[in-house]
């Protein structure tokens, strides 16, 4: 579904920018103007829903952006978003209805509007490469990685920038002769955003965007990559301070799974338990994945704090599953839901049984201390960027470890 919500933007992208008009037919728009000359308490009803048909040229690629976020799994964008349509249709007539004489001060549909569809294109183009992005990670084609994706983002938005000055016009865009004091203030913020980027190019992490980017990992050049291995090949160490035992064999899926900031670990269950035991360590479950934009948010501003990472680094044996990896399993490592009955033939997909049917979840992220045999040490964690609230619940679970204590056991 992300490549057709990825062509769906462009497409819309492409009818803000004005190569063609999204239009219903002229016979529903003619039905519902009926409706509305009828009058009664249906009236108005109808005069509503003709004027949402007939802007749909405008509207409808916005309301099929927040249709898309609905699709995919999103609960709390959707709602706001369609309030927010909702409500921006219903306040002009409630306005003017209690203001009439304000109605000659409008400004008349013109050039304004079409400079304002032709940036909401800009934004579209630049959102649709999220999807085509989720889809490049959980299938590991590696066409769009992080520095990819950014100097994509520079392009568009540097071009933003040059329409918003009047440098760059569309064919129904009227000609620009001054910059008004909106359009620079637009402007000025795009070129800032532009700049702002640019380092992402060099590996900085761009905390603000973490969750609508590739993974860090991802990308080729990254500085801040380059320094860590170096401190930890002269170090002697993984760069913590402190002296850590190494994993216990090679890691399985290594070569297109990772783990943020250097973090060495697993992706494989048994893989885990079995070092875990082996180091007497506790096990550190982080239930992610590729499009999962709060977990990009926790792993850039909650498990890059040095309090985290080093506890994460030192006392657990990190585990990284991912729900929605595409990648094929050899036939010996099908597994049988017990929750559904279907045979789970991808790592995303038993990943993602294992959540539900251990702990009855189905969100991402969510985190997970466990013992060797089963033992849930403290309550599992959500999304949450309170950093403290993190940390207390890593040294609770060490805790509860070295006590033998638990707060319930998975079969």
């Amino acid at each position: 579904p992300n490549i057709l919500f990825f062509l769906i933007f462009v497409i819309f992208a492409a009818s803000f920018f004005g190569m063609f008009e999204i239009t219903l037919p002229h016979w529903l728009v003619n039905k519902s103007d009926e409706g509305a000359d009828k009058g009664g308490v249906l009236g108005p009803l109808f005069m509503a829903l003709t004027l949402v048909l007939v802007s749909f040229s405008c509207t409808g690629p916005i309301v099929g952006t927040i249709l898309v976020e609905s699709a995919g799994g999103h609960l709390l964008k959707p709602i706001v978003g369609m309030f927010g349509f909702s409500l921006a249709f219903a306040l002009p007539f409630t306005f003017f209805a209690f203001f009439p004489s304000l109605l000659a001060n409008l400004p008349k549909s013109g050039g304004w509007l079409n400079s304002v569809k032709v940036v909401l294109g800009f934004l579209e183009l630049a959102l649709s490469l999220k999807f085509l992005s989720i889809a490049d990670q959980t299938y590991h084609w590696h066409i769009l990685d992080r520095e990819v994706y950014l100097a994509f983002w520079i392009v568009i938005f540097f071009l933003l920038g040059l329409y918003l000055l009047g440098k760059i016009r569309f064919a129904h865009d009227s000609e620009v002769p001054f910059v008004t004091v909106p359009r620079l203030i637009l402007a000025i913020i795009t070129f800032s955003f532009v700049v702002y980027l640019i380092p992402g190019m060099a590996g900085a992490p761009l905390k603000a965007l973490a969750g609508y980017l590739p993974p860090q990992s991802t990308i080729d050049f990254d500085l801040n990559a380059i320094i860590r291995n170096n401190v930890k090949l002269y170090s002697g160490s993984s760069g913590g301070g402190e002296d850590t035992k190494e994993l216990c064999e090679t890691p399985k899926y290594h070569d297109f799974l990772t783990l943020p900031h250097g973090l060495e670990g697993y992706f494989d269950f048994n893989q885990a338990v079995k070092c875990a035991t082996e180091q007497n360590k506790p096990i550190f479950i982080d239930f992610t994945g590729h499009g999962c934009v709060n977990c990009r948010e926790m792993e850039a501003n909650v498990w890059a704090d040095p309090k985290v990472l080093k506890i994460l680094r030192n006392d657990y044996i990190v585990l990284a599953l991912y729900v929605d990896d595409k990648t094929k399993l050899p036939e010996k490592e099908w597994i049988t839901s017990t929750y559904d009955g279907k045979v789970k033939k991808t790592i995303g997909r038993k990943d993602a049984d294992f959540q539900i049917t251990k702990f009855g979840v189905n969100a991402q992220p969510f985190y997970v201390l466990l013992g060797h045999d089963g033992e849930v040490l403290a309550q599992p964690r959500a999304y949450n960027l309170d950093i403290d609230a993190f940390v207390k619940f890593l040294k609770t679970g060490l805790k509860n470890f070295k006590e033998g204590k638990y707060v319930f056991k998975i079969e």
